[in-house]
């Protein structure tokens, strides 16, 4: 059984690329050996992250999140069975927030910021599919 998964968290520290390029290798790492697949949104060291995988794999993972001392706030957003991966090419993309018109943002919430804590979860969804719809994705892998 697939199941996604999204969460947001913030950062306990101050983040940068590096840090972000360093996390991001080590998850696609894993994630190619726990059949994981995703995106992970980020900005002014608010995240959040979408996980796609079968259900023991996912809840696993989030339990580990649970305990990363890297983040703090971490709420779940959404979880739910699913048909089909919509990240099923990727181990991790991301999206940088920096670099998106945030007229986008705005569709979804107050002011043009990221703000996961402030949007119903399913809100959060429909911004993450939309995200992806318009290309905002890095797909290094």
């Amino acid at each position: 059984m697939l199941v996604r998964l999204i969460y947001a968290s913030t950062a306990a520290e101050l983040v940068n690329h590096e840090l972000i390029e360093k996390i991001l290798e080590v998850s696609r790492k894993n994630n190619i050996v726990n059949g994981v697949t995703g995106v992970l949104c980020y900005g002014d060291n608010i995240f959040v992250q979408a996980l796609e995988g079968g259900r023991e794999q996912i809840n696993d993972l989030y339990g580990r999140l649970q305990r990363d001392t890297r983040h703090t706030k971490l709420v779940l957003l959404d979880y739910a069975e699913i048909q089909g991966r919509q990240y099923a090419g990727w181990t991790m993309s991301k999206i940088r927030l920096d670099r998106i018109n945030l007229s986008l943002l705005l569709k979804y919430s107050a002011a043009p910021v990221l703000n996961p804590y402030a949007v119903a979860g399913k809100t959060t969804v429909a911004l993450l599919e939309e995200l992806t719809a318009a290309g905002c994705f890095s797909t290094r892998d």
